[in-house]
């Protein structure tokens, strides 16, 4: 494996383990850093303890799929032991670049040199022999596996040996999941947290003596606490000499963690800087091309503040000896729900729109009660929902923009014979996603296709085929870019002005205080408080997120008391 000082030969592959080499120590860097280049270059890097020689680089990279360019000439150079940022909106071309490096597409013109050596990556298997690590946003474990037989899945496949010595590939396999976390390889992948299933990918990677690892969204689904311990990881390995691609639209996180940035737009490549030269405006604007002036709309002013409930929830309990739980939405209202993760967020909405069994309570629209049994009942009655995962609860992804839509609510959509009316069908999706943004071939596109700010876009339309009167938003803007967030979050003010009752559900701290008009915060499974549109702050959040304040609020008054 290359070292962090230059040009050295790659490891040798140690049959009797397949870590042998990888972990050795990485050489201080040496030389002066030079200025900062808007051009990719093949010998000059800023940054601490980074050498100036590249590992990997793109030349002049083009693919097309059907009409639609998703990259068009973009060149890209990754230096030895850095951590180097891909940015841009979604549908910029990022993912399609990783998937080319990671051999899953071919390019249809470039050149891709490896280490000064030009090289075809003709297949997953090539890259992985080369050294080449991809990590998904989407986890790609077989969830019915052991975490060792995960791990060593790529190992067993490349090394193509008539027989296996398994219990030492399990003794190796825990060698290398004790660098990363104290994970037992002989659990299933199932029963991981999705933050322990993105370390599984990346020591999958690690086996393999990977030189190239890219990491694409790896905190989208995780929690603070699990993306700073991810964040230590990738520094260590950094330190190894790994040299690591990071896609995030996280300007945070960014920041905080890489060397140098790269920004795509509409599939072009538009400059590379080093992080100690730019701001994460200057980022920002080079992804959309333009200023972006205003993140969050702006809010209800009192004046327009209604007391009418469009939602009332009375004593809903979804866990057996659990205490019921209470809160009313106003029309025209974004109604913010924080928490940590795990503390029944998703749950006690889902409840409320028959996804899952209630135990007991009641659900009143418009102040007339209704019952709702099934998700069915729930759209009828004009409350709907989208899933944080739209990928597998939100969106048929092989089928057409239009049929998406129009899945929701056939019965308006159909002729007097029962038959699909396919005009009416067309014109319902022509309307929603016009206005909206949405990148798309036309309306027939297949939503697989489409980047995943426009997926998020075309779920949303699909509520408002209904005309709902409740909309629910389970993580609405994760793993989207700035520029799809602005226009959703812009989406959302819209529906409240238009009476719509909102509810979104955020991890993102920012984003509850800066859409939000009021926040609910859930902790293990109640309401544990509410706090109005001038006390919304972080630390408010998270006081009653983790507990703390109730803890306080007890101890005055045992204080008090004594």
């Amino acid at each position: 494996m290359p070292t962090s000082s230059g040009a050295a030969p790659r490891a040798s592959r140690n049959k009797g383990s397949p870590s042998s080499g990888l972990f050795e120590d990485a050489r201080s860097a040496t030389g002066r850093a030079r200025a900062p280049s808007t051009q990719p270059s093949t010998s000059t890097l800023q940054g601490d303890g980074v050498t100036a020689a590249a590992i990997l680089e793109i030349r002049d990279i083009s693919k097309s799929f059907g009409a639609i360019k998703a990259l068009t000439g973009v060149d890209f150079t990754l230096q030895r032991g850095e951590i180097h940022a891909l940015c841009g909106e979604n549908g910029a071309g990022k993912s399609t670049l990783m998937n080319i490096i990671a051999g899953i597409v071919q390019p249809d013109e470039g050149a891709i040199r490896l280490e000064g050596k030009d090289v075809t990556i003709a297949s997953p298997s090539a890259a992985q022999r080369l050294g080449i690590g991809l990590v998904h946003q989407e986890i790609a474990l077989c969830q019915d596996a052991t975490v060792a037989e995960n791990i060593l899945m790529a190992a067993i496949n490349n090394r193509r040996a008539p027989l296996m010595n398994f219990r030492r590939l399990y003794t190796d396999a825990q060698k290398i999941m004790d660098l990363l976390a104290p994970i037992p390889v002989e659990t299933p992948v199932a029963d991981l947290s999705i933050s322990n299933q993105q370390l599984v990918e990346i020591a999958k990677a690690l086996t393999l003596e990977c030189r190239v690892l890219m990491l694409d969204e790896p905190t989208a689904a995780l929690t603070e606490t699990e993306a700073q311990r991810l964040f230590a990881i990738v520094r260590d390995l950094k330190a190894r000499g790994i040299s690591i691609i990071y896609i995030s639209h996280r300007m945070a996180e960014i920041f905080s963690l890489c060397d140098r940035v790269t920004v795509f737009r509409d599939g072009r490549y538009v400059a590379t800087d080093s992080i100690a030269s730019v701001t994460p405006d200057d980022v920002v604007r080079k992804m959309v091309g333009r200023e972006i002036t205003q993140l969050y709309p702006q809010k209800l002013s009192p004046e327009r503040r209604t007391d009418r409930p469009v939602l009332s929830v009375g004593n809903l309990s979804y866990r057996e000896g659990s205490d019921g739980v209470s809160f009313a939405l106003r029309a025209g209202e974004i109604l913010g729900i924080g928490g940590l993760i795990g503390a029944g967020r998703s749950e006690m909405v889902q409840t409320v729109c028959g996804l899952r069994p209630k135990v007991s309570g009641s659900v009143e629209l418009n102040g007339e009660p209704v019952s709702i049994r099934t998700y069915s009942d729930a759209v009828r009655a004009g409350l709907v929902y989208l899933s944080e995962d739209r990928k597998a609860s939100g969106l048929f992804l092989d089928l057409s923009v239009a049929s998406n839509i129009s899945a929701l609510d056939l019965r308006k959509l159909t002729t007097p014979l029962g038959l699909l009316d396919r005009r009416a069908e067309a014109k319902q999706a022509t309307d929603l996603v016009e206005g909206h943004g949405v990148r798309m071939g036309g309306i027939e596109a297949q939503v697989s296709t489409l980047s995943g700010g426009n997926q998020q876009k075309v779920a949303i339309a699909r509520l408002l085929s209904v005309g709902p009167k409740v909309v629910i938003l389970d993580e609405p803007t994760r793993g989207v870019d700035v520029g799809a967030k602005v226009e959703i979050h812009r989406l959302l003010r819209d529906l409240a002005e238009r009476g719509v009752g909102v509810i979104v559900i955020s991890s993102e701290l920012p984003e509850l205080i800066g859409l939000s008009d009021r926040v609910l915060v859930i902790h293990e499974g109640a309401i544990a408080g509410e706090l109005g549109a001038d006390e919304l702050t972080e630390e408010a959040i998270m006081l009653l997120a983790s507990g703390l304040r109730q803890q306080r609020s007890n101890a005055r008054q045992v204080q008090n008391v004594a």
